[in-house]
Order: structure tokens, then C-alpha cells, then sequence
């Protein structure tokens, strides 16, 4: 898996956000809650959809179990948080360094892409994790998450 390291400029997001764990995944209720609501956001930056994650002790994953909870997002980007929908909130992703990926094929896949990027190129990559969310963008032609050919890219915080 190619691994790109970019700096990323700061940006606002607006959404909605939950309290899950792996475990008890609730990330199919939160994107189907948000995009029945998404048209609501005015003055969008672009058209792609931002999956955010805030992790307790996010700079030590070695900690992480399924049973950890953590905070998650489905937003997207605005221009000014001027107009937030009644029950969405901001939250901003900070310029910085962050490793790249891009993952290919279906949701429930996605695990796999996890462990290459936390058990496999980061203990050999000479990074380490940085106290910033971590994230992906799906562009607006992404095809859902059971669709094989759905490619999204994801963003872990370094230095």
C-alpha cells in the first residue's frame, strides 16, 4: 500500500458525532442519520464526506482494544460555521503532518487497511502518531461502502 506524507491545511467541518467502539460499531446509524440531514449544511467547501475519529490517548494506540470508545464524526467541509444545523456541531482538523493511504473496496474491509497502517508501516515508518484526529475523505463519486470499487483516502496524524 503506497503511503503518501503531505501536510494538510486546516479545515472546518460540520456534522454529526458519536460515541462507538469497534465492538459496537454504530457507523452505519451515524452516516444514515447524517445523510438524510446533509442538505441542511449551507455553504459547503467542497463535495466530499469526512469520517473523523478522535481517540483517547490518541498518540499511544498500542492501548486500543475493540472495547475502546472513541469519538466519530460524518461531516463535511465548510466555508464559516455561521448556520449550523440545530443538532450538528463543527469540529476542525488541524493543519500538519499526516501519513496518507488509500483504501480500496468494501467497509468491512477496512480493517485490514487499519492493521497495515498501525501494525505494520508505523512501528517502521520513523513516525510517530501525533494527539490529532484522524480521518477519511470520500470523494463525491465514491460508491458506498459495499460497492468493491469504492476507494477513499485515510489520513493518520505524524511526526
Amino acid at each position: 500500500m503506497e503511503t503518501e506524507i503531505i501536510q494538510f491545511e486546516k479545515i472546518t467541518l460540520v456534522g454529526i458525532k458519536i460515541s462507538t467502539s469497534l465492538s459496537e460499531d454504530k457507523t452505519f446509524n451515524l452516516w444514515n442519520s447524517f445523510m438524510k440531514r446533509v442538505s441542511e449544511i449551507k455553504g459547503r467547501k467542497d463535495e466530499n464526506y469526512y469520517s473523523v475519529q478522535r481517540y483517547p490517548n490518541d498518540a499511544d494506540m498500542s492501548s486500543f482494544t475493540p472495547i475502546t470508545v472513541f469519538e466519530k464524526w460524518a461531516a463535511v467541509a465548510v466555508k464559516d460555521i455561521a448556520n449550523i444545523p440545530a443538532g450538528m456541531e463543527s469540529v476542525q482538523i488541524d493543519a500538519g503532518t499526516y501519513a496518507k493511504f488509500r483504501h480500496k473496496g468494501v467497509a468491512t474491509d477496512f480493517f485490514r487497511t487499519s492493521q497495515y497502517i498501525y501494525g505494520t508501516w508505523l512501528p517502521s515508518s520513523g513516525y510517530d502518531l501525533r494527539t490529532a484526529h484522524h480521518f477519511e475523505i470520500m470523494s463525491s463519486d465514491y460508491k458506498g461502502p459495499n460497492d468493491p470499487d469504492s476507494e477513499e483516502d485515510v489520513y493518520i496524524p505524524v511526526k
